[in-house]
């Protein structure tokens, strides 16, 4: 059983961006800048935000942050975001989800230049994902494709079972997964029998947000297994969608939690940044 480093990966990804970053710098003048709007002072946001500021400015990125205080008006986030579009300086817009429960994300996302749409949310980034021309790709599902090339783990013709079918992981890792020649069936919460489904999966992808829900007799042996799941118990600790001790046993690979897909988020997103500056120009 090999131990899929997400952390190594994304340091190495990170120290690449950088070293593009320089020489865009040094070629054309041109900074890679980031964007995150934050509303309201949600402690796990506040976090996240923190983690991209700092990977930022190690890779060289020019970084703002826009925080609204939790009542703000949609149409003032909306005018920030239209103001961001315009700004040459500016080569990715990240609006930081979950939003205060009176702003709908969805029109906000919508109004991003797609260009500058680092997430990959928006519908027109969706829609070339599903076409096979993808400009910005969804950091997460992205960031999975990229240990499995890594890791020189080819999907082509082989059962990939993806648990949860988020707008954010599972469709567009579906997706990609497709586009990668392997045969894909994305499982929910209506699905009968998971385990009979699961148990066929060459790659198996958790990415349901249930703590443990992945045990090792819905595992076939020789299985790679991504665990996207980020759960905090009630004793503080973090725990992933699969149950590590029971699965990695009779697994050829496995993803740890912490350190496994979780770094490969922001690494992704710095990627998409860069290649945002060297396609829009500064």
């Amino acid at each position: 059983m090999t131990i899929l480093d997400g952390k190594k990966i994304a340091a190495d990804i990170r120290a690449e961006v950088r070293a593009k970053a320089m020489d865009l710098k040094q070629s054309r003048g041109v900074v890679p800048g980031l964007a995150v709007v934050l509303v309201g002072d949600d402690p796990a946001s506040r976090i996240y935000v923190n983690f991209k500021e700092k990977a930022c400015e190690e890779a060289g990125f020019l970084s703002r942050e826009y925080k609204f205080p939790m009542d703000a008006k949609p149409e003032d986030v909306a005018a920030l975001i239209r103001d961001l579009n315009r700004d040459e300086k500016i080569h990715g817009i990240l609006i930081q989800l979950p939003l205060p429960s009176h702003i709908r994300p969805e029109p906000l996302i919508e109004l991003v230049d797609p260009r500058k749409d680092v997430d990959g949310f928006h519908p027109y980034n969706i829609g070339q994902l599903f076409l096979g021309k993808p400009y910005h790709l969804p950091c997460t599902p992205s960031g999975i494709m990229e240990i499995l090339q890594r890791y020189k783990i080819d999907p082509t013709g082989r059962e990939a079972v993806i648990v949860g079918r988020s707008n954010i992981v599972g469709k567009p890792l579906a997706l990609m997964l497709l586009s990668a020649n392997a045969t894909v069936t994305v499982c929910h919460t209506k699905t009968r029998d998971l385990g009979e489904v699961t148990r066929r999966a060459d790659i198996l992808v958790a990415a349901a947000g249930r703590a443990n829900m992945i045990r090792g007799d819905m595992v076939k042996d020789g299985a790679v297994v991504i665990d996207v799941g980020v759960n905090r118990l009630e004793n503080g600790k973090v725990a992933g969608d699969v149950n590590f001790s029971e699965v990695s046993p009779r697994a050829s690979y496995i993803t740890p939690v912490p350190g496994g897909v979780g770094p490969m988020t922001i690494a992704m997103l710095l990627k998409n940044t860069l290649d945002g500056a060297m396609h829009v120009g500064g």
